[in-house]
């Protein structure tokens, strides 16, 4: 097999280089993948932590339904259900731009699996914690801020990584409605120069060291917010 690497430093046909469309498709990857990351965790915290509330149980219900719904809709489906059906439903979302959607879409869906993980985050701390909180004087809300869920998250920062890693690599799905990220980078380059060995590795080059990344961070993170005395295994935890 004949290797071509020049093949990137080839100009594209519009006075770019493969390898410079080939970073900004990076570039729209790690802004997808970011994005979706900022909307899943604030959601997810919050949905998670609704299921977890103590005599509410409507909200509780809510909070099940929005993991259920989410959780058991191909995520394919439902980038397409934000891109081509929710604004013909909500005409306002037609002035929308195509990556807000996306985000919208890979948020929500994995919203819902990081909300299982806060739920579950919570459920395995002991019960006095709670209970220390409401003795000091806390209301629900107090005690879930200052004490449940700083606690709760570190417990589920492991799950939470392999989430986070996931999360970048489902962002490839964007390329089904054109948002120029480093799959449809591949797809087109690919069949503009007929070198798909060197553009898929190129491209698998970049998505490693992007999830090898933020597996470091927040690996590093985890081992600087550690909780002293509570052992984690498989994503849940004791307190000793």
């Amino acid at each position: 097999m004949h290797w071509d690497w020049q093949i990137f430093f080839s100009d594209d046909g519009s006075g770019r280089t493969y390898w410079q469309w080939m970073m900004e498709a990076w570039r729209w990857t790690l802004a997808v993948a970011g994005c979706s990351w900022l909307v899943a965790v604030g959601v997810g915290a919050l949905v998670g932590t609704l299921r977890t509330l103590p005599n509410s149980p409507w909200l509780v219900r809510l909070a099940n339904v929005w993991v259920e719904f989410f959780r058991n809709i191909p995520l394919l489906v439902q980038i397409f259900l934000w891109y081509f059906v929710v604004p013909k439903m909500f005409p306002s979302f037609q002035a929308v731009p195509g990556f807000v959607l996306v985000v919208f879409g890979l948020g929500f869906f994995t919203s819902a699996r990081i909300a299982e993980q806060v739920r579950a985050g919570i459920q395995a701390l002991p019960k006095g914690q709670r209970y220390a909180g409401m003795a000091m004087g806390f209301t629900t809300a107090q005690t879930y801020r200052y004490v449940i869920l700083p606690m709760a998250f570190r417990i589920i920062l492991p799950p939470l990584t392999s989430e986070s890693m996931n999360l970048l690599k489902n962002s490839s799905v964007a390329f089904a409605v054109s948002i120029s990220e480093l799959t449809m980078f591949a797809m087109q380059a690919q069949e503009e120069t007929s070198r798909g060995v060197e553009i898929y590795l190129g491209v698998t080059a970049l998505y490693a060291i992007s999830a090898f990344a933020v597996n470091r961070v927040l690996a590093l993170v985890e081992r600087s917010l550690q909780i002293p005395g509570f052992i984690v295994a498989g994503g849940t935890g004791g307190g000793h």
